[in-house]
């Protein structure tokens, strides 16, 4: 019993530090029950019917579909075929959901410690197709490594539909259309899917998936690279890992077989990084665990990748996650709204802002090939962006709280 209660314990303090740098990425879990591994895995899982989001997590984009997670419950599946009316037509209960990936229409997600995969060629007859077991170590109880930890909403059971679905995903399923291609997450990802490979980060390491088999993915290993892992960008065979102390590149061209090349180092912050070209931007920002940190972009240089270095910064208020599309950059600042800047002189962009939306609560951002997604308490906003100094509401994903 005296175990149980200290692996609880221990347990407790695993979740509030994967919540990250700020709560409503991962949100501080309300503990309600502790369950055995077993048990985990025997709740319900799969495809049903569309309901409403009560929170949004990460988002994801594949074809002309638009992917929402649910912290912990799984992920809404939308129909974006027209931006302005993005269409429900499914939801894929996955309890303890927060990342998501989709290669070759399979569709990767973490289920507390496991990675579930589902093949979506067919949205309206989802499958789940293998779950690679104990892979996500982070969220395990210590010691006998037996127990885990889930939230009440959880615990309430849906019904799992099964056979062909339901109308309404099968009036907009388009498998026949579906391309042999990867999607596109975040720049707040945990995920991310290059040559072949699935690379996921933890709290502190880097797991790697061969995915050559799309349908059957493979744990290969994974590699230790310290505490506070944030986030992941694949660019040019290298992979960007955003940590609350810095940033990791990986050269990946092997991708089976990473090579850490440098590590640009900063004050103690929450830190997403996308890349272009010769360089990367940085968001630092302070928070629930970022208190020591600086609110402000970064510019970095990494022509030389085994040399990063900072050639500019700009004060921000509290900057989140942020997208780059040619000439623009779309960067959220949290409560603060989303701004907009021209980015062709790195060193000038503080006094080339576009524009910025001050009632938005943004988290993360995808320029998108037809849209530019936005997440935020409040829910999923999409935007014409064609002109980056006036973009354009077109339409809102409300959640339901």
């Amino acid at each position: 019993m005296k175990r149980n209660l200290f692996s609880a314990l221990l347990l407790l303090l695993t979740v509030v530090a994967f919540t990250q740098c700020k709560k409503d990425e991962y949100e501080i879990i309300q503990i309600t029950k502790m369950i055995t591994v077993e048990q985990m895995r025997a709740l319900p899982v799969g495809l049903t019917k569309a309901v409403p989001a009560k929170k949004t997590g990460k988002i994801y984009i594949y074809n002309d579909y638009l992917f929402i997670n649910e912290p912990g419950e799984g992920i809404h599946i939308y129909n974006n075929v027209n931006p302005g009316s993005p269409v429900s037509i499914a939801f894929v209960q996955v309890p303890g959901n927060v990342d998501l990936a989709i290669h070759n229409n399979i569709l990767y997600a973490d289920s507390f410690i496991d990675l579930l995969a589902f093949d979506i060629s067919n949205i309206g007859s989802i499958k789940q197709v293998e779950r690679v077991n104990d892979v996500f170590k982070q969220v395990y109880s210590a010691g006998a490594q037996k127990f885990l930890y889930i939230t009440k909403d959880t615990l309430v059971k849906k019904q799992v539909y099964k056979g062909s679905g339901y109308k309404d995903a099968v009036a907009y399923s388009n498998s026949a259309s579906q391309s042999s291609s990867s999607g596109q997450g975040g720049s707040m990802a945990r995920f991310t899917l290059m040559n072949d490979y699935l690379y996921t980060v933890g709290m502190n390491e880097l797991s790697l998936f061969d995915v050559k088999t799309a349908s059957n993915p493979s744990f290969i290993k994974s590699i230790n690279l310290g505490w506070g892992i944030e986030t992941i960008f694949p660019y040019e065979n290298k992979l960007f890992i955003g940590t609350n102390t810095g940033m990791h590149i990986f050269n990946a061209t092997d991708a089976a077989n990473p090579v850490k090349l440098s590590t640009y180092s900063h004050v103690f912050a929450c830190d997403p990084v996308v890349v272009q070209g010769k360089f990367a931007y940085v968001t630092l920002r302070t928070g629930t665990a970022c208190r020591l940190g600086s609110n402000q972009l970064e510019v970095i240089d990494i022509e030389d990748p085994t040399k990063p270095k900072m050639i500019a910064f700009y004060p921000m208020q509290n900057p989140h996650g942020l997208s780059v599309a040619g000439n623009n950059l779309f960067l959220c600042e949290g409560n603060f709204g989303i701004k907009s800047f021209n980015i062709a002189d790195n060193k000038a962009i503080g006094n080339n802002m576009l524009q910025h939306l001050q009632n938005i609560k943004s988290y993360d951002v995808i320029a998108g090939p037809k849209s530019l997604i936005v997440t935020g308490d409040d829910g999923v906003y999409q935007f014409n962006y064609s002109n980056a100094a006036n973009i354009r509401q077109l339409s809102v994903i409300k959640v339901q709280k």
